[in-house]
């Protein structure tokens, strides 16, 4: 639910983030006035009238646009600054410069800290998923090698042992089931490999659960894309080649609520996957 806030409070918030973006711009009193349209009088009152109104939307539209930064965070709707737009803009522009993907979603993670992690994985996690495995996957990747994808899937394997972080992945059935029988995607993986890929996680999973729960949903019911979830933090999209991240609170909550409904719909729950596992590897020849 949203916090309501006050009027005269609405007021406060605005002039004091006013000032601040006044000072991040490096933008003059007269330069705002002259930006909005407005006289400097009118800009004088809105910093210092402790008995001041909240302005019109149009005037809180153009101080927004003249001093680049949100009109939601103006009004106490968001806590980030940034304009929607110029913050995707910026995370996939990052994500896409070689070496600083991985970088970034290990940030994310950190930044996450103490908060519940909700991932939905493009194939297998990749934090959980053994050599032969990556070696395979990435042999002919393009952007990343195999041996770049093990040393950052291995850092957050790490991370994610030593953190108090609770980590939630949600998976497609099948994607297991075609796993453990090489087909589909995974046609070509050798037996050996799988099987040491389903024995690497009944033993990560037992060690790990329940600060570690996965889950299992009929992908014909209901449908994610690849996603990651850092608590009430940041939400991000994987599109292959780009992260695409939300931060404010509406597009984050609306990811969140999107993984629950797996959750809620999974076809076999967190407690369910070590007697899945062992009937997986017992059908691998």
């Amino acid at each position: 639910m949203y916090e309501i806030i006050s009027k005269s409070d609405r007021a406060t918030l605005f002039r004091t983030r006013l000032a601040s973006a006044l000072q991040m711009a490096g933008v003059s009193r007269a330069g705002l006035a002259r930006a909005t349209g407005v006289d400097r009088s009118t800009v004088t009152q809105l910093l210092t009238s402790e008995d001041a109104r909240m302005p019109g939307g149009h005037l809180v539209a153009g101080c927004a646009q003249a001093l680049e930064v949100s009109a939601d965070w103006f009004l106490g709707l968001s806590d980030r600054a940034e304009r929607t737009g110029s913050l995707l803009a910026t995370t996939m522009a990052d994500a896409e410069r070689a070496g600083t993907g991985d970088d970034r979603i290990f940030d994310w993670h950190r930044e996450a800290a103490g908060y519940k992690i909700r991932h939905v994985p493009a194939t297998l996690p990749d934090m959980l998923k053994t050599h032969a495995v990556m070696e395979w996957e990435y042999g002919d990747a393009t952007g990343k090698s195999a041996g770049q994808a093990i040393a950052a899937a291995s850092a957050r394997y790490d991370w994610m042992r030593s953190t108090d972080c609770d980590y939630e992945i949600a998976l497609p059935l099948h994607r297991l089931t075609t796993f453990a029988r090489g087909s589909g995607y995974f046609e070509g993986l050798a037996p050996a490999a799988r099987r040491e890929q389903i024995d690497w996680l009944r033993q990560v999973y037992d060690q790990l659960y329940p600060t570690l729960r996965l889950v299992l949903y009929d992908a014909r019911r209901i449908y994610c894309a690849p996603i990651t979830v850092f608590g009430p933090k940041l939400a991000a999209i994987y599109l292959g080649r780009y992260y695409v991240a939300f931060r404010d609170r509406d597009r984050v909550q609306a990811v969140t609520r999107n993984f629950d409904g797996l959750v809620r719909e999974a076809s076999l729950s967190a407690r369910d996957i070590p007697d899945f596992l062992a009937t997986l590897r017992a059908e691998i020849p």
